[in-house]
């Protein structure tokens, strides 16, 4: 499995990128939109990557981090949900902020991407809600520092508690329309 490219930029077309390894092999992939913002002709970059393998192409996708590609990989594994339609989901925002519409159940914001309905997006929250909850954990591990509850989990990170005490209790917040400084008092009552 190709797991990164490493290369300069030699092509831009909208999502597709083409990068061209200092071993003299060029690869085109179809790009997250923050890989794409990321990617400028000429520039150096450094993309983990996804091989999505069908009957008849070998299809390679490009990310701008590892947080992104977990979620991809966890995406397509949702039964209706191919590589295009997960690749759109990474349009609505963060990996954090995605996660946690998925943790609190938000069919409503999965269905403004183009091509899930109603049905596919209460499968992927019910087969995604336990392995992304709204701290944007995945399987034990944090999948981005980014986003408001993942703004929370660093805090508390800092003021000296443990990570995974920090994503327990940032799991169990509701956070609505709250300012991360109402989420953070609310975590450290949830520790305490």
């Amino acid at each position: 499995m190709i797991g990164m490219i490493a290369g300069k930029v030699t092509g831009l077309n909208g999502r597709e990128v083409a990068v061209l390894t200092p071993g003299g092999v060029g690869y085109r992939l179809a790009v997250s939109p923050r890989a794409a913002e990321r990617a400028t002709a000429g520039a150096e970059v450094q993309l983990p990557t996804c091989l999505v393998v069908r009957d008849d192409a070998l299809e390679l996708y490009g990310f701008a981090d590892a947080a992104e590609r977990r979620f991809f990989e966890l995406a397509i594994s949702v039964s209706g949900v191919g590589p295009r339609i997960a690749l759109h989901l990474l349009e609505l925002g963060s990996v954090a902020e995605i996660a946690a519409a998925i943790g609190r159940s938000d069919v409503a914001y999965l269905t403004q991407v183009s091509g899930i309905g109603t049905k596919t997006a209460e499968r992927l929250v019910v087969e995604l809600k336990n392995k992304i909850g709204e701290s944007g954990a995945v399987g034990g591990g944090e999948i981005v520092s980014g986003g408001m509850l993942g703004e929370v989990v660093q805090a508390l990170v800092a003021m000296g508690y443990g990570a995974p005490e920090a994503r327990a209790a940032v799991k169990q917040l509701e956070p609505g329309n709250k300012p991360a400084e109402v989420l953070l008092r609310e975590a450290l009552r949830i520790i305490k």
